[in-house]
């Protein structure tokens, strides 16, 4: 019976030795070669502990960098100038380590949990290589590249409708007509070394012809000017003011309209009226002056209304009536070249390129003194005979058809 009792004895004692032993295995284990420290704890290394405030972290760190910093390498007794330098890099590690909060975290976390090897490594390293360049700083950037490739996209837009109008003969004559009064072309020959060029004379009234149109009209839609208010960086700038000034106008809409009950506008109506097609300002102001009095006629700011046009002639259909087809809402190019193209062609001036100058001084040959002009009888005799000559038009293609 003494046997059995010995040996219990003995396996006790290598219990004990094993679990006495086995306290010391996660402060060892916790310490992974190439993490922070390496096999060293970073406290240790600063002479601090885990309680020690940001503060005390700094003054400790300054006090060891004086002391082993390569450059005095010669007074320290027993080192060299290689030993001081890793003794310097591990200090400089172990303060970058513990100053940052996140990074002091991650590193207790990983004192307390050392069987979460790769857990460890993964938080290391994707800190470790994480960008540091500020998020706001990347933001602006990119904003800036929208904005600045928004307004060249736009202005070759624009010159490419330019170019193409100074291609069409009729606004070509007029221009040229315009310049010759200005006196912009000038005829005289050139002698001597001032003598151009047959291509530079070319190229200066391709100039001068094409600065002419772009004075003259204004051209709406998606081919219009640029505007630097229209990019995207001045429209953020800028969001607050449009916001306060949209909430004082629907205030104002809600307080005139709901609860005063005045009457609609043609203005307010067509704001409606472009709500109900769902279309943006630039494509509603692409749209010819007559679609729009076609549709005030039709009281399409009327719900109601508007449904029933939309199904028998809006969202691509036609609706005939005794004046010929009626407006097509939904055309491929509202605000595109092609449908700047296809007016032009077809000799229309109300493409919506509305002349800035009053109608005497616009594309079309100067009055003589003796000549007595009406502004506004020539703008309704020119708005008249458009309407006329589009009708009559679009009434010779629906026969065609």
């Amino acid at each position: 019976m003494a046997a059995p009792t010995e040996n219990g004895r003995h396996f006790g004692q290598w219990i004990g030795i094993l679990l006495f032993l086995g306290g010391f295995i996660p402060s060892a284990t916790a310490l992974i070669e190439g993490l922070y420290c390496g096999t060293e704890i970073c406290y240790d290394v600063l002479g601090v502990s885990r309680e020690a405030a940001k503060s005390d972290i700094g003054r400790a760190y300054r006090q060891l960098a004086r002391k082993y910093h390569p450059d005095r390498f010669s007074s320290l007794a027993g080192e060299t100038r290689e030993s001081a330098h890793q003794k310097f890099l591990l200090i400089a590690t172990a303060y970058e380590t513990l100053k940052d909060e996140d990074s002091r975290r991650d590193y207790d976390y990983m004192l307390d949990h050392p069987e979460q090897y790769y857990s460890h490594y993964y938080t290391y390293y994707s800190r470790r290589l994480a960008p540091k360049v500020d998020v706001r700083i990347v933001i602006l950037v990119t904003v800036v590249a929208i904005s600045i490739f928004q307004y060249y996209s736009w202005w070759a837009s624009y010159t490419e409708a330019i170019n193409y109008l100074s291609t069409v003969p009729k606004y070509r004559i007029q221009a040229t007509e315009i310049a010759k009064q200005l006196g912009l072309l000038n005829k005289t020959k050139e002698k001597g070394k001032n003598r151009r060029s047959k291509e530079e004379i070319r190229e200066q009234e391709e100039e001068i012809i094409r600065d002419i149109i772009k004075n003259k009209i204004d051209i709406k839609g998606g081919y219009q000017k640029p505007k630097i208010l229209d990019i995207l960086l001045c429209k953020i700038v800028l969001f607050p003011y449009c916001l306060c000034a949209y909430v004082v106008w629907y205030c104002k809409w809600m307080y005139r309209f709901t609860i005063c009950r005045e009457e609609y506008g043609d203005e307010e109506k067509l704001y409606i009226i472009r709500k109900n097609m769902n279309m943006s300002q630039s494509q509603f102001d692409g749209l010819e002056e007559e679609q729009r009095e076609t549709f005030l006629e039709r009281q399409l700011w009327i719900k109601d209304n508007y449904e029933v046009w939309s199904v028998q002639g809006g969202a691509g259909g036609r609706d005939e009536d005794e004046d010929g087809p009626g407006p097509q809402v939904e055309e491929p190019a509202w605000n595109g070249l092609r449908c700047l193209r296809q007016r032009l062609s077809s000799n229309s001036t109300a493409c919506r390129m509305q002349l800035k100058t009053p109608c005497w001084w616009g594309f079309r040959q100067a009055p003589t003194p003796s000549e007595n002009h009406d502004p506004v009888t020539c703008s309704k005799d020119r708005t008249q005979k458009t309407a006329e000559s589009c009708r009559g038009k679009r009434t010779l293609e629906s026969k065609k058809r």
